[in-house]
């Protein structure tokens, strides 16, 4: 049972290294520090928009409307860390 638990850990913790790519490759295009039209860099945005935004969408609904600031992917951070933070304090520690 910890063997799943560590994967799902390490699943997280790899989930949030692309949020925070996914958050830095936005500011990029935004800045026009990277272009769009190359086609290896629309290959990487699509991919982490793809594994982003189904979690993002939802968030972003239920949050109010801050103009032209996004702060979905922070909830969503705060919320994996809590996950985590439960997994190991709670669950980890009492499983044989």
């Amino acid at each position: 049972m910890r063997a799943i638990l560590d994967v799902v850990l390490l699943a997280l913790d790899i989930y949030v290294w692309v949020i925070i790519a996914s958050a830095v490759l936005s500011w990029l295009i935004a800045f026009n520090v990277i272009n769009m039209r190359n086609d290896f860099v629309r290959m990487i945005y699509n991919g982490v928009y793809q594994l982003t935004e189904p979690v993002l969408a939802p968030i972003r609904r239920r949050l109010p409307n801050m103009g032209g600031l996004d702060i979905s992917p922070i909830v969503l951070l705060l919320l994996i860390f809590l996950i985590q933070r439960v997994i190991g304090y709670y669950i980890y520690p009492y499983v044989f």
